[in-house]
């Protein structure tokens, strides 16, 4: 028997402590979404101490003055922001991945050194060159800076993708008569979307939740993370709390609809 038992917890004991580290990772997000439907106000202390449950505040979630600019602000600018990224990015890790030139080592190890780059040194940074150059602070400052932060992700996740690619597709592709425009559109592109795809999905979030290099070059423009801070200093509305729900039940079925083809091909 306590062979057994020992055995059993052997076998488990990874999946248990992984278990425990996802409760440790959603139970933050779990108080975020029950606090939506917390029936508080905006001062109210941000506990779950008598707590009533309303659907007040997801009818009416843009209910705080100024949330509802922010929000659809940073939709905007994580839209520009990832555009840019996935165009650069991927038209980089093509150059880096299929061709050899000078610089191309070097290349390789400047594009993780925004990664690694501290985000303070990095907004920094980014106000001197635009205070220098006589760039006024704002909307397209931010955009920039996130493309700035989003585009060595976009190189490695794409890169990534190329890597594992099989050459001999286009070159079969090529045995059979397709010119290289036909090859790159329906075989190469269609076979590197997926990573085109994680690494837009990867920007879009990065950009919309990025709040220290946005402070160093947003001037006057408030995002829905600036927001967010400036709110905690005179009282989170609950407002806050329905929409970080509403992005992170988006961003899960998201994640959800791109495992279903690879759930369908194992299971055929």
């Amino acid at each position: 028997m306590l062979h057994r038992l020992r055995r059993y917890v052997a076998d488990r004991w990874v999946m248990a402590i992984g278990l425990l580290v996802l409760v440790y990772l959603f139970v933050p997000i779990g108080v975020v979404a029950a606090m939506s439907f917390r029936d508080a106000g905006r001062n109210a202390p941000y506990t779950l101490e008598n707590y009533k449950f309303t659907w007040a505040h997801w009818a009416d979630p843009f209910g705080a003055a100024g949330i509802g600019h922010a929000f659809w602000l940073s939709i905007a600018i994580a839209g520009l922001a990832t555009l840019g990224a996935v165009i650069l990015g991927t038209l980089m890790s093509f150059a880096l991945a299929r061709h050899t030139f000078r610089g191309r080592a070097a290349t390789n190890t400047l594009i993780f050194l925004p990664m690694a780059t501290p985000e303070i040194v990095m907004g920094s940074s980014l106000l001197a060159l635009f205070v220098a150059s006589g760039v006024q602070l704002g909307f397209w400052t931010i955009v920039i800076a996130h493309v700035m932060f989003c585009l060595s992700f976009v190189v490695v996740t794409v890169k990534a993708r190329l890597a594992g690619l099989d050459p001999r597709l286009q070159e079969a592709a090529m045995d059979l008569y397709a010119n290289e425009t036909q090859t790159f559109l329906r075989v190469t592109l269609p076979l590197v979307m997926p990573g085109i795809v994680a690494a837009a999905l990867l920007s879009f979030s990065l950009s919309f939740d990025d709040f220290i290099v946005t402070n160093f070059n947003s001037g006057s423009v408030v995002t829905f993370p600036m927001f967010v801070w400036g709110a905690s200093q005179r009282g989170i509305p609950p407002q806050i709390n329905v929409i970080g729900t509403a992005m992170f039940v988006i961003s899960f079925l998201v994640v959800l609809i791109g495992q279903i083809p690879n759930m369908r091909r194992r299971k055929a």
